[in-house]
């Protein structure tokens, strides 16, 4: 039988963001009684809803050493497409919406094929296309807020009670995306495959593996899942907003690395990325109940990004 050391506990890449979230959540219970409550629990789900379903695509992009600067805008262009299309052109919620994830998955097939038939570095394309992005979210809504939409575009945003605590439905989408993008990276080949390519794509490819099919497909899903992040911002808001991509890749970038999963590729997984999700929203809630200034949420939040990329970067230097 194999002796049971403490070390192999710690050695699991999602011990780290849970032992910080539980000193994180002791710190901010200290502070504000507010903070433990059903309600303040609800409110941290619900603002952890969207950038938790940004960075489930992030983190897929990210494993394959790729990166996504344009998740944000996509988001925002798939959720003024949706309810522009509803609104204004009176067509049906259930096409309205399809048409808003076709959208969004759209530019994620565009990112794919520049990135493996182009040659342009990740970095540069969703860099290119968040412009893009932006640039139609703006003249497409001409800068003003969607609002009057249909029923079924905010049914996502209704809650139902647990042990007295309101939950989203859109919450419970999010945590089912989170099972399946977890189940495939972890249990099938193509998840396989894509830990292979972002570990080294040139071993990957001798294995046999088609490199560019992955990557391909890779920031198409990343795209389909941006336009669901869109369906539940507009569910959560009730409005399509043209400046709700704003701080979208910040937050998810900051969510996968939070939750260990390394900006050079091949090692990280879902359940990090979730708890680093639920860390910056229990964070931007304790500062908020503390009243500190939204300024210095910012700026705890990018010193907690330089942290966990430095811890990354040792790690891997330590290897």
């Amino acid at each position: 039988m194999k002796n049971f050391r403490l070390s192999d506990i710690f050695s699991k890449p999602a011990v780290g963001p849970l032992l910080s979230l539980l000193l994180i959540s002791i710190f901010f219970a200290t502070r504000t009684p507010r903070f433990l409550t059903p309600g303040n629990f609800s409110l941290i789900l619900q603002q952890v809803l969207v950038v938790g379903t940004l960075a489930i695509g992030q983190t897929v992009v990210i494993l394959t050493s790729g990166i996504d600067l344009s998740n944000g805008w996509s988001m925002a262009f798939g959720g003024i497409a949706m309810t522009t299309l509803a609104v204004n052109y009176n067509i049906p919620s259930i096409p309205a919406i399809f048409l808003g994830l076709l959208t969004c998955t759209m530019i994620g097939l565009l990112n794919g094929l520049l990135v493996t038939y182009v040659n342009l570095p990740p970095f540069i394309v969703t860099l290119g296309t968040l412009s893009i992005a932006q640039a139609l979210t703006l003249i497409t809504s001409n800068a003003q807020t969607i609002t009057d939409l249909p029923e079924a575009m905010t049914f996502l945003g209704t809650t139902f009670k647990v042990a007295g605590t309101d939950i989203t439905y859109g919450t419970i989408l999010m945590l089912v995306l989170f099972f399946i993008a977890w189940f495939v990276l972890q249990y099938t080949t193509l998840g396989r495959q894509v830990y292979a390519v972002g570990d080294n794509p040139e071993a990957a490819r001798l294995a046999g593996i088609n490199t560019t099919q992955v990557l391909i497909g890779v920031y198409a899903v990343a795209g389909l899942i941006y336009g669901l992040a869109a369906l539940l911002l507009v569910a959560r808001t009730s409005v399509g907003d043209p400046n709700a991509g704003t701080d979208g890749n910040l937050n998810s970038i900051t969510a996968v690395v939070l939750g260990g999963t390394s900006l050079m590729g091949g090692r990280g997984n879902l359940l990090g990325t979730l708890v680093g999700a639920i860390i910056i929203g229990v964070i931007i809630n304790g500062l908020t109940l503390m009243g500190i200034p939204s300024i210095f949420q910012m700026l705890i939040t990018g010193i907690l990004i330089i942290l966990a990329v430095t811890v990354d970067v040792l790690s891997h230097r330590g290897k």
